[in-house]
């Protein structure tokens, strides 16, 4: 199985390029993938059938245009979207992207996953990765988190992690919060664990691979 993964962001592809031998095995072994990192989120276009505006770089701005192109090309099995699902409702925004699909691409196989509230949200899932990969981290600071809440995600993981938290992140201006995101992937995805990790939006992720990939066995 070939498989085409869209993200959002650098950090979001560095991360999932670390994950994706985890739960799928390695690459062309006996599937196959790539993955393309857009420059944010953006908006559902209000014209489905419109051409996509080249200007615009965000994930969902192009996503009607960009599924019409995969379902058209040979050697493409399947279609996985990763996003921060932010402050949407879960139900309806997963609700908006199957229809999008089914508009767009009604015959090609789309999985969609949300990170609950955002990507960070992953990483605090699994508490002994971060350790691993901060040895200095606050933990005591994350003791009142509640998994994939809605409660600033990765200003509470820059508050445990990096000095003076998300207000020195602020006050470094950009690109500082894309660097420091990329270098939380780097640095904390090769030790999650896959079975450890308590996030249940990162449980969907990894179980919607493996049944995607289980699909395809004769």
């Amino acid at each position: 199985m070939h498989i085409e993964v869209l993200t959002e962001d650098h950090s979001g592809e560095a991360l999932i390029n670390l994950l994706m031998p985890k739960i799928l095995g390695d690459q062309g072994n006996p599937h196959t993938w790539r993955i393309h990192s857009y420059k944010g989120v953006g908006h559902i276009p209000k014209n489905l059938s419109a051409q996509s505006d080249a200007a615009k770089k965000m994930l969902l701005n192009k996503l009607p245009a960009l599924l019409r192109g995969m379902a058209k090309t040979a050697g493409i099995d399947a279609v996985v979207v990763v996003l921060d699902n932010d402050t949407r409702d879960c139900r309806l925004f997963l609700s908006e992207l199957k229809s999008l699909a089914n508009h767009s691409a009604p015959a090609l196989n789309c999985l969609f996953r949300l990170a609950v509230e955002e990507l960070e949200a992953w990483y605090l899932g699994d508490r002994e990765a971060l350790k691993d990969a901060y040895p200095g981290i606050k933990l005591k600071l994350l003791d009142n988190y509640a998994q994939d809440a809605s409660c600033g995600t990765w200003e509470l993981l820059a508050d445990a992690i990096f000095p003076g938290g998300p207000k020195a992140v602020a006050q470094a201006g950009w690109p500082c919060p894309g660097i420091i995101k990329h270098e939380w992937a780097e640095k904390i995805g090769p030790a999650m664990s896959l079975e450890a990790n308590v996030s249940p939006s990162f449980g969907k992720f990894r179980d919607g691979l493996r049944r995607l990939a289980a699909a395809e066995r004769p």
